[in-house]
């Protein structure tokens, strides 16, 4: 078992009970998945970096990633119906919670002038959205063998009802928050 899961199970749990006052322990919020997306507009001209940031994908999360396609076509941006625009990787389990762990304790620390992640980000169902601009702050890219910096987007998925609830239950789990 992971540390941050043996964590949640023992002190997460009974913490948001207390706060909470459920009556079960299935009402306590859990994080259901972390999904990485990264989306890439200049793979329209060359597929390349994004090939490139699909191995660096799986690099962090420990599996594989998916690349995303168009759903539309867009002239105004060269867009067309199917075409590679992006990759994504969906975690649970065991991966998940060993990413949370490095992303917490290894990845945000590296970020430049890193004052705590915004508390705004949430969707109004508990979930928590969070922009990076750079993926070189994960220990397991090598600097020199990156084609290009770009930024991704990490989502936790959580079954927390309110953003309150979603808020309590990332915060146990150790992520800084801006005050």
């Amino acid at each position: 078992m992971t540390r941050l899961k043996d964590k949640y199970l023992k002190e997460i749990v009974p913490g948001l009970m207390k706060d909470f006052s459920y009556k079960s322990v299935m009402q306590v919020p859990v994080i259901k998945s972390i999904v990485l997306n990264v989306g890439m507009g200049q793979a329209i001209q060359d597929v390349k970096p994004l090939e490139a940031a699909a191995k660096e994908l799986a690099v962090i999360s420990g599996q594989l990633a998916v690349i995303t396609k168009a759903k539309k076509s867009i002239a105004a941006f060269k867009l067309r119906e199917g075409t590679p625009i992006g990759c994504k990787v969906t975690m649970r389990g065991e991966r998940m919670y060993d990413f949370l762990d490095k992303f917490i304790c290894l990845a945000l620390p590296r970020i430049r002038d890193f004052r705590g992640i915004p508390q705004k980000a949430f969707d109004g169902r508990g979930n928590y959205a969070l922009g990076i601009k750079e993926q070189i702050i994960f220990p397991e890219i090598n600097y020199d063998k990156v084609v290009n910096i770009h930024g991704m987007d990490i989502v936790f998925v959580t079954s927390a009802k309110t953003d309150e609830e979603g808020k309590a239950l990332l915060k146990y789990f150790g992520m800084p928050f801006r005050n």
